[in-house]
């Protein structure tokens, strides 16, 4: 399994982003898509995730300025992050479950700039 991630770069505070990611490869279910995220000297956690039936799940912090989608057809998961504080900051790492195994993409970096 592939993932391709995209949409990444550098935004002004208040701006906003979208991010892709792509699956490809042995895919026959997927059952949950989503977003983590790693700011620098700090651990990895949860941005949101999706899971088959579109029941969507967020970081408590982050409700309301992201938006999490998928395209099934595409084995495409998104997130729209709008209102982006520089604390948004972070390497943002693309995750696709399919039965027991989780995949991570290689990370896209958001900086937001104040």
């Amino acid at each position: 399994v592939q993932l391709v991630e995209s949409g990444g770069g550098l935004v002004q505070a208040g701006g906003s982003l979208r991010l892709s990611c792509a699956a490809s490869g042995s895919i026959s279910s997927i059952n949950a898509m989503g977003w983590y995220r790693q700011a620098p000297g700090k651990q990895r956690e949860l941005v949101a995730t999706i899971n088959s039936r579109d029941s969507t799940n967020y970081a408590d912090s982050l409700k309301g300025r992201f938006t999490i989608s998928r395209d099934n057809a595409k084995n495409t998961v998104y997130l729209q992050m709008n209102s982006l504080k520089p604390e948004d900051t972070a390497v943002y790492y693309c995750i696709v479950t399919l039965g027991i195994y989780t995949y991570w993409g290689q990370g896209t970096q958001v900086t937001v700039s104040s």
